[in-house]
């Protein structure tokens, strides 16, 4: 994910120009945003998981994902930073923790707590459950604990 300009949290992409698809749009947008080798890394339409209709700002948004290696993901990291849009419109990458620590509210569930761009929050935990990444019980459990989070640390 990244840290948008904003101060909200969100992934790559945005609008697609006039005569594109929404991959080809999707693919140029990463290659501007993160440095994406679309020669490699391509995103298709089996890359589709959801979509979704903000109606007050009458956008479609569209969510898709690609598996890749460990080594793949660490090169992806380093090559943002020589992206062509870099630090235009975002602050930086961020890797989402995929764990809940042992007093079931710091990572996973304290990430949740942020602001998220759009339906970004939705986005990453339908993501990590469709994808296999964490359980939908993991899921459910990082999100009451977020909930529960300020509760605790405000007494």
């Amino acid at each position: 994910m990244q840290m948008r300009f904003d101060g909200c949290f969100g992934f790559p992409g945005g609008l697609v120009d006039a005569g594109e698809s929404l991959e080809e749009g999707l693919n140029r947008e990463l290659h501007e945003e993160i440095g994406l080798d679309v020669d490699k890394f391509k995103l298709m339409k089996k890359d589709h998981l959801v979509s979704s209709h903000m109606a007050k700002k009458k956008l479609y948004l569209h969510f898709y994902a690609k598996e890749i290696t460990m080594q793949e993901f660490r090169t992806l990291e380093r090559n943002v930073h020589s992206a062509a849009e870099y630090s235009i419109e975002v602050l930086g990458s961020v890797r989402v923790p995929l764990y809940t620590m042992d007093n079931n509210q710091r990572g996973l569930p304290l990430f949740l707590r942020n602001k998220f761009a759009g339906n970004a929050r939705q986005q990453l935990l339908y993501g990590l459950e469709k994808l296999g990444i964490l359980s939908e019980e993991d899921i459910t459990k990082a999100v009451e604990n977020s909930d529960v989070y300020d509760t605790v640390n405000q007494k």
